[in-house]
């Protein structure tokens, strides 16, 4: 076969597969889109998850069924989505635990972290409240990191993800104290286990936390944001409670493909988010939680993904978090 013919083919094969993936793009979706969740029901990935889904139906025209699947700091959703035909119908509910920081907590992770997601768009962010058992007796964060300066390792926090995890540890690292990690699969479960007490202290997004400290069934102490929220203005920043400057640790979401998805998709998928992100009903309902929105391109997300990672990859190795 001479070199005319072979150039040729291939030209034709290369035409052959354009037009389907084109065909494919256009005809895009035609069939229910399954999103990922990978943190546990009631968990604010799930909440805002859910919100974002029911829009994003409305705009694809098409529904987007959550599909919860926990554990591991959400490596075990995010393996399943990497794993996934780039196709379009799998997406995952990403967050700073399964997009930029389990590289650097897990020896190794069953995907590429980097290389196995095509990112698709930024849906928002939310801080984190510092809460301690009722019984605790510390009123003010100040008091309680004096208590856990006096009991070495003895104090113990609840962690259920990434984001919990190292801001408890970045916050002992910065206060100078030694805390006794207990870890847990969900943080409604370790929300359950603070108020019960068997542990004393837990730090998690407004979506676990402030319904039960509006409710007094636990002692919020401070937000993990370099501003007080307008949710609970009344709790202090870290910064604020202890005299730090460079404390901030917040929890943020956002939308990812399997690598290889076809950009004219992962362009129609940014647009539903974009139209979830600006939506007034969502917003208002989501603003007690402190969530803010920031609608952008996909470029932009992976931007933001690349420097989340090595934001967290320090704060990581501040902490002398040892990789599992």
């Amino acid at each position: 076969m001479n070199t005319t013919r072979i150039a040729g083919l291939l030209s034709l094969l290369f035409g052959l597969s354009l037009n389907a993936t084109q065909s494919l793009a256009q005809s895009y979706p035609n069939k229910p889109i399954k999103a990922v969740v990978p943190f546990a029901a009631g968990s604010a990935t799930d909440q805002i998850g859910r919100a974002f889904a029911q829009k994003m139906s409305e705009v694809l025209g098409q529904p987007v069924v959550v599909d919860n699947k926990a554990g591991v700091n959400g490596m075990l959703g995010a393996d399943a989505v990497a794993k996934s035909a780039p196709d379009g119908y799998t997406i995952l509910i990403g967050t700073n635990s399964t997009n930029a920081a389990l590289k650097s907590l897990m020896k190794k992770l069953p995907y590429d972290q980097d290389t196995a997601f095509a990112p698709v768009a930024y849906m928002g962010s939310v801080p984190l409240i510092v809460a301690v058992n009722n019984d605790v007796p510390a009123k003010t964060l100040k008091e309680f990191v004096d208590l856990a300066k006096s009991k070495p390792t003895q104090i113990t926090f609840a962690s259920a993800s990434t984001s919990q995890l190292v801001s408890s540890e970045v916050l002992s690292s910065m206060a100078g104290i030694q805390m006794t990690n207990v870890p847990y699969k969900s943080g409604p479960a370790a929300m359950t286990d603070l108020i019960g007490g068997q542990v004393n202290m837990f730090t998690a997004d407004f979506a676990v936390m402030l319904p039960q400290v509006k409710a007094g069934k636990i002692r919020g102490l401070a937000v993990t944001s370099t501003q007080r929220s307008k949710a609970i203005p009344e709790l202090p920043t870290v910064n604020e409670a202890l005299g730090l400057k460079d404390y901030e640790l917040i929890a943020y979401f956002a939308v990812f493909a399997p690598a290889g998805t076809p950009v004219d998709i992962v362009n129609k998928l940014n647009a539903a988010v974009n139209a979830a992100a600006t939506d007034k009903t969502i917003l208002e309902r989501f603003s007690a939680l402190g969530f803010e929105t920031a609608p952008a391109s996909p470029e932009a997300l992976a931007q933001r993904s690349k420097a989340e990672t090595a934001k967290w990859a320090k704060a990581i190795r501040d902490a002398k978090i040892e990789p599992q």
